[in-house]
């Protein structure tokens, strides 16, 4: 007579003695996810910048704590590779989320919601290192040599390209859209200046400086009131009146940055709106000069309102994928650029603005005037501007500066920058040609 061996219904010795481990790892994963998903809540809802509200910050705030509560609920119920994965991501969201508290804290001490953003640093180590040991002891050790090893160069090589395409272009939407320069500068204007404040068509109050006029025409220094000081001072020597200020989210200024300047039009257009309403500003000689992202802006502020009656862009070139698509630039880096365009939008709660290209022929029948350096940006300024001043209208006009480097046309070429900055503002602004 045969006896028929049945497996043994209870659980072996190591399993017995994982459950508590992963039960223990479980509770520290969604502790460590409350955390971050309270800094979340501190830092879009209870606490935001002043100038902006809770309302503002719908998408930034509830599509994060929906995947931060769907990583905790399912974190019992996934395999422990899978679960691994998740802590990974949740903990990079977790240290990310805490950038904004570390600058701030550097520059200046903690403040508001930055308590919170240490505690999501915190939070967000601590689920890299239980991501980190799970994933280590759910490694498989089962199968022969060459297939353990091409497994894992196959997933080594998956992770390097989300790090590159995903992760990494995240992290610079991520503090791209969180800080900003905190500090006001010492003013070097080359004249006395006046300390001025206004306000955006969506409540958001500015600060910067204003020096008067003395030949009837004022230009609109941009963006800060840092980069553009040199320029200023250039402006102020041939009698014009100069604004600086900090655009949203920067310096004294309430509101959210965006150092890609995304719908930062409207901070121009309270700027010239401010002129026009001053009693020793002419409406018709307001001019701007727009450094990067400043020039970026200050095209889609001259496009969209006649407040400008000329504008010089140095160094513009784009904002988002959008600008890539139409600039002729795409390549390798697509999912990257496409990533932080996605991943701006969700963090500024704001869809891309239209491309670059498509609004600069708008600016006509007001002047402009495109400057790029031969080796900005390795070279690449060269395409979007030359692109720019084919779709522009007259008035137009383009310069490339000979081994200039990004908005260096300043100091790379500074009697020709300046005869020609200066000739151009004088023939908008001043109806007239002057040799400086």
């Amino acid at each position: 007579m045969e006896t028929m061996a049945h497996p043994d219904p209870r659980p072996s010795a190591t399993s017995a003695g994982r459950a508590p481990v992963a039960r223990a790892e479980t509770r520290l994963v969604r502790l460590a996810l409350s955390v971050v998903a309270l800094h979340v809540v501190d830092d879009n809802f209870l606490q935001p910048e002043p100038g902006v509200s809770a309302a503002d910050h719908l998408i930034s705030g509830l599509v994060p704590l929906a995947l931060l509560a769907a990583a905790a609920i399912a974190d019992a119920r996934l395999r422990p590779g899978v679960r691994a994965t998740w802590a990974l991501l949740a903990g990079f969201f977790g240290v990310l989320t805490g950038t904004e508290a570390a600058y701030y804290t550097v520059n200046g001490g903690p403040s508001g919601d930055d308590f919170t953003g240490i505690m999501a640093t915190l939070g967000g180590v601590g689920l890299l290192i239980v991501g980190t040991r799970t994933l280590w002891r759910s490694r498989r050790t089962d199968d022969g040599a060459f297939r353990r090893y091409l497994r894992r160069s196959v997933l080594t090589a998956a992770a390097l390209v989300l790090i590159a395409q995903g992760l990494f272009p995240t992290a610079i939407a991520y503090v791209l859209t969180h800080t900003a320069r905190a500090e006001v500068p010492t003013a070097r204007l080359g004249a006395a200046h006046e300390e001025v404040e206004f306000t955006t068509s969506d409540g958001v109050r500015l600060q910067g400086w204003f020096v008067p006029s003395r030949n009837g025409a004022t230009v609109v220094a941009f963006p800060g009131r840092s980069g553009p000081q040199k320029h200023a001072r250039m402006l102020v020597g041939y009698g014009y009146g100069v604004l600086l200020f900090d655009r949203r989210g920067e310096g004294a200024s309430e509101g959210d940055p965006n150092a890609f300047g995304w719908h930062g039009e409207r901070d121009l257009h309270a700027a010239a709106a401010y002129l026009r309403g001053r009693p020793d500003v002419d409406p018709e000689r307001i001019g701007g000069l727009g450094l990067s992202v400043g020039g970026e802006m200050l095209i889609r502020a001259a496009a969209g309102s006649e407040l400008f009656t000329a504008i010089v862009s140095e160094g513009a070139s784009g904002q988002s994928l959008r600008d890539g698509v139409a600039n002729g630039e795409l390549g390798e880096g697509i999912l990257a650029d496409g990533t932080v365009t996605l991943a701006t939008a969700l963090f500024a709660n704001d869809p891309p603005p239209p491309s670059l290209k498509a609004q600069v022929a708008k600016i006509a029948p007001n002047a402009v005037f495109f400057v790029y350096g031969e080796n900005g940006q390795g070279g690449s300024e060269t395409r979007p501007n030359r692109g720019f001043y084919d779709a522009a209208r007259q008035p137009k006009q383009l310069w490339e500066v000979p081994d200039g480097q990004h908005i260096a046309g300043i100091t790379t070429q500074p009697e020709d920058y300046e005869r020609r900055v200066i000739g151009f503002f004088d023939a908008a602004l001043l109806n007239s040609k002057r040799t400086p």
